[in-house]
């Protein structure tokens, strides 16, 4: 029992220690934490090294998997327009959730005006077309142009499943690749827990010790807005499905509880498939629409990834006025947080896709990171949720696959 703990929490905990030790060293030593950026951005520079190859493996090689697997047709758009659907409800909610009940009025501008962050008046079509392109190759080699590589590679390991065994090389340069990154990756994040703990310290050096309190309240939004939709959302899901609720829940308990006690969604898929077909969900949809919910479809990241942004803006004084600043705010929520689901072992890739889409300093995704370390339990257990839910949706809305 103790060693299924520490296997499923040890990373975490050793996170949450360094955090807590950092914001004492800051508290403590005031201005004088400022020596300790340095080893911050020494792990943070490790990080953003292996970026833009993580993005780059992982995203081509998921389309070559999937295009292989025969996820093709009505079923898969469907499940795709299922998941959309209930990732933007949760968002809409969560931005609207988190307006009435604002936990970030009190960083308004602390970290100043920063080029790029716009509020009111923001241009939509440009911020657009900003995030999603390039004009040269080279661009795309850059951590600061994510969306646009992301795009590059899905067409690129597209076009490597199309070709079949003309590019059966090239598809497993891919898959090793993956690999050897993801490896590397897991490597330079077992630094964390002193490196995110040397940054926290500086931040509460700099900005003072309310930054602890900030981030428990946002702490606190995120637990109430995921309490909503795991209570709320998903008993109307079950009642358009035509699902008893009572039965519902009871299936439901075995998945939430994994949820909670691995904090792994990839844990869950077993006891989600169960259930599922419990509840009905015929084994073609079970088999092909969980493992793709699983990496693609995250509510709980979605309710993280909303505060992540609404706490960037409003910390750098772009508090989200007007249709288009507020619309940008939710689909960069929802792009990060499909990010966060289709690349393994993330290493702050989501985190730095919101610094590059808003213009800010790369080493502020370490802040965005606090976030969602402190809210990893609710958020899990929203996504796992949300992933027994779909399958029933698309059974429900395309009953004769």
């Amino acid at each position: 029992m103790k060693n299924a703990f520490l296997k499923n929490y040890g990373a975490t905990l050793l996170l949450l220690l360094g955090l807590v030790a950092g914001g004492v060293l800051g508290a403590v030593l005031g201005d004088g934490a400022r020596v300790l950026r340095a080893p911050g951005m020494l792990f943070l520079n490790l990080v953003f090294v292996l970026v833009v190859p993580l993005v780059f493996f992982s995203v081509a090689h998921s389309l070559v998997v999937m295009q292989k697997s025969g996820a093709v047709g009505r079923v898969l758009l469907t499940a795709l327009g299922v998941f959309l659907f209930m990732s933007l409800v949760t968002g809409i909610f969560s931005f609207g959730f988190m307006s009435v009940w604002n936990p970030f009025t009190r960083i308004l501008g602390q970290g100043g005006a920063m080029p790029g962050v716009t509020g009111e008046g923001l241009d939509l079509g440009e911020a657009i077309v900003a995030a999603l392109t390039v004009d040269d190759f080279p661009l795309l080699l850059s951590r600061e142009h994510l969306l646009p590589l992301i795009l590059f590679s899905a067409l690129f390991g597209l076009a490597v499943a199309l070709l079949g065994q003309k590019a059966a090389q090239v598809e497993r340069f891919i898959a090793e690749g993956e690999a050897v990154v993801i490896k590397m990756m897991e490597l330079v994040m077992k630094l964390a827990p002193i490196g995110i703990g040397c940054y926290f310290a500086d931040t509460v050096g700099s900005l003072g010790g309310q930054i602890v309190g900030d981030y428990l309240e946002i702490f606190l939004v995120v637990c109430a807005v995921s309490a909503v939709c795991y209570g709320v959302f998903l008993s109307l899901y079950a009642l358009f499905c035509r699902v008893p609720l009572g039965r519902f829940w009871k299936e439901m308990i075995r998945p939430s509880a994994t949820a909670v006690g691995t904090c792994s969604s990839a844990a869950c898929m077993p006891v989600n498939m169960a259930a599922a077909r419990k509840l009905g969900v015929s084994d073609k949809l079970v088999d092909g629409i969980i493992p793709l919910g699983t990496n693609l479809h995250k509510d709980g990241s979605v309710v993280c990834s909303v505060a992540k942004v609404l706490f960037a803006l409003y910390f750098f004084g772009a508090a989200p006025q007007g249709f288009g600043a507020i619309a940008l705010a939710i689909l960069l929520a929802l792009l990060e947080s499909v990010v966060v689901g289709a690349i393994p072992v993330g290493g702050m890739t989501g985190e730095l896709l919101i610094c590059a889409v808003l213009g800010l300093d790369p080493s502020f995704a370490a802040a965005l990171l606090i976030i969602g370390t402190i809210c990893d339990i609710p958020a899990t257990l929203l996504n796992v949720a949300g992933n027994l839910v779909a399958p029933l949706l698309v059974q429900r809305i395309s009953p004769t696959e």
